[in-house]
């Protein structure tokens, strides 16, 4: 009988970043089969450059049961550790490809002995528009792969199968972070004035020129428009990271410029501000997903092309394509293509709630497999890819068998007060590098 039968639900999420995070544990609850009062949820934050905050933890606003950092090691001893009453019945891996293959791998030699280990899950956190094949056998091995469309499911079912890799674990979802209220409508001006949100992205565009443009273009737009509310939608404060780097954060672009009143900078929960909003504009974020959910007129920008680089070929077809000449002349009025939204599993018409039922019903099935689950099987091993694979797992500290390497952080104790401070220094100072001195050396390096 699977623990789930006998006691509360108990999952665990690890995750890399903030916005995985988000993603993990909401995913977590909704594909659980289980009501959400009878799930316990424990997160496990991986230490490394995007260690969210606790600023932007409180940002997210999904809360759970208990929550700590951990190294790859110290995390993967936690697993093994957890049996009997303490044992996990799903987890979910809301990690990088390559932190999803190490996990894996280390996971597998852990349970190496247990047929009652957790059902593993993993998956994306937005639109897959860049390395498909290469984040998708990293994430081979899991019980279950999640697609955020049917568009998805069919393209990593291809790629899959194509590799003569099993595709059985591809399950098609929806982004779990959907829902709120339908968009009312323009105001009529006498609450709240016509609001515009610009929806950045830590690494897209990546150029100092191009994120110039986009800042210069959404405050002229201000300037053409002083009865809107036009507002500059950002992810993190500079110090801080999210799932991408983010070198030049338009916090300090914007102070070299005047932006008019009805120019504003937000933060806070993404689904609070389009509460807010008329018009949402990107360049590729997972937002416009969000947005289009909501019924919320919705532009992808092509000022700046067309491109892979960019993310926003992943809206070809989608209807909601423009320029900001298009928005600044109100000429153009965003209608999305039906088809298309339902191929990327916005569900705008209702069927959301049911999105999730496939993973909760296989879920649910693996628990209760008669004699438990076969050990974790990824595509990658030492014989399928001896050049590639040994150095994925050494970035956690792993040896190609997936024991830890000599020298790991031991996991037998809490970190006392001065190791955490170490630590803290030292994801500052490396911070620092990579937002600071790390662009100043490219720039050098360009003379």
């Amino acid at each position: 009988m699977p623990a789930s039968a006998t006691k509360a639900l108990r999952v665990a999420v690890l995750a890399d970043s903030d916005t995985r995070w988000k993603w993990g544990a909401l995913t977590a609850t909704r594909i659980s089969p289980a009501e959400p009062e009878d799930i316990r949820l424990d997160g496990y934050l991986l230490r490394g450059r995007a260690t969210p905050t606790a600023r932007q933890l409180r940002e997210v606003g999904v809360s759970a049961d208990s929550l700590r950092e951990v190294t790859a090691v110290e995390f993967l001893r936690a697993m093994e550790a957890a049996q009997g009453e303490e044992s996990y019945d799903v987890l979910v891996l809301a990690l990088v490809g390559g932190g999803v293959q190490a996990m894996l791998h280390g996971l597998g030699r852990a349970w190496r002995d247990r047929a009652d280990r957790p059902v593993v899950v993993t998956g994306y956190v937005g639109v897959v528009y860049e390395k498909l094949a290469d984040g998708l056998l990293l994430r081979h091995g899991a019980d279950l792969v999640l697609a955020n469309s049917r568009q998805d499911a069919e393209r990593f079912r291809s790629v899959y199968e194509g590799v003569g890799a099993d595709a059985g674990a591809v399950t098609e979802v929806a982004l779990p972070f959907l829902g709120g209220a339908g968009y009312a409508g323009e105001p009529d001006g006498t609450d709240r004035p016509y609001t515009v949100v610009f929806a950045a992205q830590p690494s897209v565009p990546d150029s100092r020129k191009d994120r110039t443009y986009l800042l210069d273009r959404l405050i002229r737009h201000a300037r053409r428009h002083p009865e809107r509310e036009v507002l500059l939608k950002l992810r993190s404060k500079p110090g801080e990271h999210t799932t991408h780097i983010e070198e030049l954060p338009y916090q300090k672009l914007v102070q070299r410029a005047d932006p008019p009143p009805n120019f504003r900078l937000v933060y806070g929960h993404m689904g609070e501000v389009l509460d807010r909003t008329d018009l949402l504009v990107t360049i590729s974020s997972t937002a416009a997903l969000e947005s289009l959910h909501r019924r919320i007129p919705t532009v992808v920008l092509t000022d700046l092309g067309v491109r892979e680089a960019l993310g926003n070929h992943h809206f070809v077809g989608s209807g909601c394509l423009a320029s900001w000449d298009q928005l600044d002349e109100g000429r153009h009025r965003p209608a999305p293509d039906a088809e298309w939204v339902a191929r990327q599993g916005v569900a705008a018409d209702g069927e959301y709630t049911t999105a999730f039922d496939e993973a909760r019903d296989r879920i649910a099935a693996l628990l209760g497999r008669s004699g438990g689950l076969p050990p974790l099987a990824p595509y990658y091993t030492p014989v399928t890819a001896p050049g590639y694979l040994p150095g994925i797992l050494a970035r956690h500290h792993l040896a190609p068998d997936g024991t830890p390497l000599p020298g790991a952080p031991a996991a037998d104790r809490e970190p006392g007060p001065v190791r955490q401070v170490v630590r803290r220094a030292a994801r500052g100072a490396y911070r620092h590098g990579v937002q600071r001195v790390a662009p100043v050396i490219r720039r050098m390096g360009e003379l």
